[in-house]
């Protein structure tokens, strides 16, 4: 099933049983046939990014989309225990640079940050090319890495939103390059949300450390050195899900 390159298509409910042919058209049906270049007979898996896919080889291929014979459904359920990442805002690309790590480790959620020492401010218009540019680049990177779950990309939230979301997940830590508490010294829950919030290049501030910390975060660290806002929180959800 790995080998199959994955394309999103909006699927039926319940999901096309084995022997029916399904169409991919549109902007990815397009994608798939012209760029891709995916001809008759090779293999795909098509997933709406919620969990469900069917798999199949394709029987017709032209300039606006394939149709695929089903031969399976695949159906994933959510896992027992959710990677939230509250990713702080960076300049340049390094946003989307993150949401692609990310997605490729597996979080269920991606969450901006308008943090104060985020040099980038999202607002108004580019708050909405900014949110789309991370939601494409999860999408991608979803189909890149053969995920039937698309991490959900939320919409920005400010220190004192994402309080209470540190207060409300099962365990919630703050990656600090000054915190005495080491990542592999953290208890996992066994369900719920694991959120890790990842600071901008200047770090998390002290007001907001003392304020994430009170609403029930825990700062820890992550090694000797300092990482990259868009890498941090790749390492920090590798250590804990090898776990």
């Amino acid at each position: 099933m790995s080998s199959r390159p994955v394309f999103h298509a909006a699927l039926p409910d319940p999901l096309p049983s084995s022997g029916s042919t399904i169409r991919l058209d549109g902007p990815e049906g397009r994608h798939a046939s012209v760029v891709r270049r995916i001809r008759v007979g090779e293999p795909v898996l098509l997933s709406d990014g919620v969990g469900r896919g069917v798999a199949g080889s394709v029987v017709h291929a032209d300039k606006t989309g394939l149709s695929v014979e089903v031969s399976e459904r695949v159906v994933e359920q959510p896992p027992a225990l959710s990677y939230v990442v509250v990713q702080a805002l960076a300049k340049g690309d390094r946003g989307e640079l993150a949401v692609e790590l990310l997605t490729e480790v597996g979080v269920t959620e991606i969450v901006p940050w308008q943090a104060e020492r985020s040099i980038v401010k999202w607002s108004g218009e580019r708050a909405s090319k900014g949110m789309a540019r991370w939601q494409r680049t999860a999408q991608e990177a979803a189909k890149q890495s053969r995920r039937l779950w698309t991490p959900t990309v939320t919409d920005p939230v400010d220190t004192a939103s994402l309080a209470i979301r540190v207060a409300a997940a099962e365990l919630s830590l703050l990656l600090h390059s000054d915190a005495v508490l080491d990542l592999d010294a953290v208890e996992l829950p066994t369900s719920g949300v694991v959120l890790l919030v990842v600071g901008p290049e200047g770090g998390i501030s002290p007001t907001e450390l003392a304020t994430l910390t009170a609403a029930g975060g825990r700062p820890i660290r992550l090694t000797p050195h300092v990482l990259r806002t868009s890498t941090a929180g790749l390492v920090g959800c590798a250590g804990l899900m090898l776990r």
